[in-house]
């Protein structure tokens, strides 16, 4: 069967992020053999839906894998789905949706490896049982959200000293809360982690707004902050394991 795959991504203005995904969407064709990948946008930021849809059913395809590019469930991932279905009556091509890269193992070994990378980096090398992890969520109202960032920290609190969390907006702890009581457990080196898909203006510009002044105020002997999630190989992984889940289920 001819396949295809489209990533449905909540949408940025920033370059960087629609570099990621079309290197994304290059490397998830190539590892997931499809005849045709690409990626739209459900807000912000054209291609929106029915373009990536259009694009899509242009192709020499019979079944079109959707995958919610959402670190989180929620509203956004519904408003999402219920977009892209409508167009199903007007097609043959088969639809199948995925389900959004949460609640997943290999995202907690995605944070490990950029944790590992950014202490390589700082040329940090002590025990995992001595290091204090903080993540640094987007935040949402919707509870769901907070379930998936759990669940990551809560699989991190197996490796590591201290594991805590806090969000950019909406949610409670908030950036400089997070800092606080963090600098409260004394760590020999906190990680700052990003959980953010994109370099979009959340990691460039927004997390840095909060972050360093929070860091100027606090007594902390090292900080190491990571990458975003970004490109990396396991999130290929990822969006191919989550793609052949509903593929071999239909």
């Amino acid at each position: 069967m001819k396949r295809g795959l489209l990533l449905i991504d909540r949408g940025s203005r920033e370059r960087e992020a629609s570099e990621e995904l079309e290197e994304i969407c290059k490397q998830v064709k190539k590892k997931g053999e499809y005849n045709f990948a690409d990626y739209c946008f459900l807000e912000v930021e054209p291609p929106f839906i029915e373009d990536g849809i259009e694009k899509s059913l242009k192709q020499d395809i019979e079944s079109l894998t959707i995958v919610p590019y959402f670190l989180y469930p929620g509203k956004k991932v519904k408003l999402a789905v219920s977009d892209v279905m409508k167009f199903q009556k007007d097609t043959n091509v088969k639809f199948v949706v995925t389900k959004p890269m949460s609640m997943h193992k290999t995202l907690v070994n995605l944070v490990e490896n950029r944790i590992s990378s950014s202490l390589e980096e700082n040329n940090i090398s002590i025990p995992k049982k001595n290091v204090d992890v903080m993540v640094i969520g987007h935040g949402s109202k919707d509870p769901n959200a907070q379930l998936s960032l759990n669940y990551v920290v809560d699989e991190l609190k197996e490796e590591y000293r201290n594991v805590s969390r806090c969000f950019l907006e909406i949610e409670q702890p908030d950036i400089f809360e997070g800092i606080k009581k963090c600098e409260q457990n004394k760590p020999e080196v906190l990680v700052i982690v990003f959980y953010f898909l994109h370099e979009g203006a959340h990691v460039k510009t927004d997390i840095n707004n909060d972050l360093k002044p929070a860091l100027e105020k606090a007594n902390l002997k090292k900080v190491c902050i990571t990458k975003h999630l970004g490109t990396d190989e396991k999130m290929i992984d990822l969006i191919i394991e989550r793609a052949r889940e509903v593929e071999n289920a239909n």
